[in-house]
């Protein structure tokens, strides 16, 4: 054979160790990217607080360096613990359902009506304050009793059953109050124990509520229960898979029942707030509580298949829209732009949920 034929022939022989050795190189970046995005994803799955948390990290930035001072002051900080109060117990309570794989479209009903029990048996039965209170928590323990007996006894859909009894719990609500408000002069002059949690104390420039203390109790408590307990590691095998956390031991409707009813428990709690935040005891108040709830849990991380998230998130995400309120009113944009951000943000959330799922499958 000729030189040039040999030449010829390591030419191609070269040639073709290159194309082998730019195919390893570019299976190899591929697997690294793949092993770089499946480690990402397991990380977000078991720290479902970690997004929710960044987010709120930049949204103080961002509106910290539009408005200076004026933002990070201590008043500010603390007037958006004072808003998201309410939200933040209620969101707590709704987590609980939704980590089941649940949810409880009537966490708002069940509020309104147990501070509306709370006022009337104080004013209309002339019982003390303090005992009106552990009635009406008693009664939206109640309530939530029965939403969990008709979701794990009578195998109803979570959504129908407390999109029923949300109906139920408002016309009782309405019917037993005859739509009338006790005023605040009235509760402040005759059971200031109602108005509790809507009395504040100072440390510094910060003004804080007890309500809002009693919000990051709340949280506190759950997030360690959940953790921490036997009961929250049932908790999160239901709501990843009932059948096999039966098989593994786990009483699932007694767990069941226990969430709605604890939820249902901290509703009403929510419902005394409530009575401290706005003063008086309305049967209107609270009609956005159902969507707010959601809205928190959603952008806090908490994944509605269930099984996946935590209470830190879900009170991440509360302190999210509490955050961009106050900012954009702050600078003095439309209102609206809040709403805007906040549909982006709930749809950001259950993309990433999505992503998360497919890459831990």
């Amino acid at each position: 054979m000729s030189d040039t034929g040999t030449a010829n022939q390591n030419s191609s022989n070269q040639s073709y160790e290159d194309v082998l050795k730019d195919a390893a190189t570019t299976v190899a970046e591929f697997e690294e990217d793949e092993s770089f995005s499946r480690k990402l994803q397991n990380w977000l799955h078991s720290t479902p607080s970690a997004v929710p948390m960044f987010v709120l990290l930049a949204a103080i930035l961002v509106f910290g360096l539009i408005l200076g001072s004026k933002f990070f002051s201590p008043f500010a900080m603390t007037l958006i613990l004072q808003q998201v109060m309410i939200v933040g117990i209620t969101a707590s309570a709704q987590t609980l359902v939704i980590l089941t794989a649940g949810i409880d479209l009537s966490v708002g009903a069940i509020m309104v009506f147990s501070s509306v029990i709370m006022g009337q048996f104080t004013f209309r039965y002339g019982i003390p304050a303090e005992i009106s209170v552990a009635i009406g928590l008693g009664a939206g323990a109640l309530m939530g009793f029965i939403n969990g007996v008709l979701v794990a006894y009578v195998k109803l859909p979570p959504f129908i059953v407390t999109l029923g009894t949300w109906q139920i719990f408002l016309a009782a609500n309405f019917l037993y109050s005859a739509n009338e408000t006790i005023r605040a002069q009235e509760i402040e002059e005759q059971a200031p124990t109602l108005q509790l949690f809507g009395e504040s104390f100072r440390i510094g420039g910060a003004v804080f509520t007890y309500g809002a203390v009693a919000m990051i109790v709340i949280v506190v408590l759950l997030a360690y229960v959940l953790s921490n307990t036997a009961w929250g590691r049932h908790v999160y095998a239901v709501g990843d898979d009932q059948e096999a956390a039966e098989l593994s031991g786990v009483k699932v409707k007694n767990t069941l029942i226990q969430v709605y009813t604890l939820s249902g428990l901290i509703c009403a709690f929510a419902g005394w707030a409530l009575i401290g935040r706005i003063g008086s005891v309305s049967p209107t108040s609270g009609q956005n509580a159902n969507i707010e709830a959601i809205t928190a849990v959603v952008i806090g991380g908490v994944s509605l298949f269930g099984g996946r998230g935590s209470i830190l998130g879900a009170l991440a995400g509360g302190l999210i829209v509490g955050v961009f309120s106050l900012g954009l009113r702050m600078i003095g944009t439309d209102p609206q732009w809040t709403y805007l951000l906040i549909g982006a943000l709930i749809i950001f959330a259950v993309t990433v949920d999505q992503w998360i799922r497919k890459g831990t499958a």
